[in-house]
């Protein structure tokens, strides 16, 4: 084998080693005391929780424990609260639950504003239309999020948004290097052709003003990735009903049986 050959075999042996130390690689984490305070008030605040059974609820307090240790939460401006916390930490958790090996390396830390902001992170200036960002250059690895959205994605039960999922949701699908609305590294090979399918299908659907899913969605594949991700977690019956092949398709996806 020519010297080049081997090069390249290295290089990709260590991106491939790389990616999964990142992703996959298990953190050394001691199981924890959950606050029955904060039980409470997960239980009164998360429909998803709700519909674990004890097996199931325990797993999801263990990771957003798990979460809280890998990522600060900071509030710009505000003080955070518990409420918070766990409101955040189970943004994080839903789309992962199918996952339980995995971990956001792509984080470190989620900032929570007043209000909403503009593609620059300012709160006063600028055009201020902004609930939840992924940051990027100077900002990479953090998250913004408006707090009162944050809250209001879970207090509307009818509600198919959450702005906290969204964000996650974007997180995930950036996991492969490419924000493109196909989480490569969640989803078997098998369901890219037919997701690819039923995603430009509804897209199309959504720029006709023939769907209900939020036409933010059609802006792009990343964009209708995540929307359909949040309306699919906050009113998993709803979706099931008016979008019944994409509902089985990203229940493979995420690995989660919400029928």
């Amino acid at each position: 084998m020519e010297i080049k050959y081997v090069f390249v075999l290295l290089f990709l042996l260590a991106l491939t080693y790389f990616w999964w130390k990142i992703f996959f690689a298990k953190k050394e984490f001691t199981r924890q005391e959950f606050s029955g305070k904060w039980r409470i008030m997960l239980k009164r605040k998360v429909r998803f929780y709700r519909n674990l059974n004890d097996a199931e609820k325990d797993r999801f307090e263990q990771s957003m424990l798990r979460f809280l240790d890998d990522v600060t939460i900071t509030g710009v401006e505000l003080v955070v609260d518990d409420r918070d916390r766990i409101l955040v930490a189970a943004s994080a958790v839903i789309p992962l639950f199918g996952f339980p090996d995995w971990r956001y390396r792509n984080l470190n830390e989620v900032l929570l504003y007043e209000g909403s902001f503009s593609d620059t992170y300012q709160t006063k200036d600028g055009k201020r239309n902004i609930l939840g960002m992924v940051g990027t250059g100077a900002m990479s690895k953090m998250m913004i999020l408006s707090k009162p959205a944050l809250h209001q994605g879970f207090k509307n039960k009818r509600s198919k948004s959450n702005v906290g999922i969204h964000e996650f949701v974007h997180l995930l699908d950036m996991a492969d290097g490419a924000t493109d609305g196909i989480p490569e590294m969640l989803m078997k090979r098998q369901y890219v052709i037919p997701w690819l399918h039923e995603m430009h299908k509804e897209i199309k659907q959504i720029k006709q003003r023939k769907s209900n899913i939020n036409p933010y969605g059609a802006t792009n594949e990343a964009e209708f990735f995540s929307v359909a991700s949040e309306y699919f977690f906050n009113q998993p019956k709803q979706f099931s009903k008016d979008y019944p092949e994409l509902f089985e398709l990203m229940e493979e996806i995420y690995r989660q049986d919400l029928a």
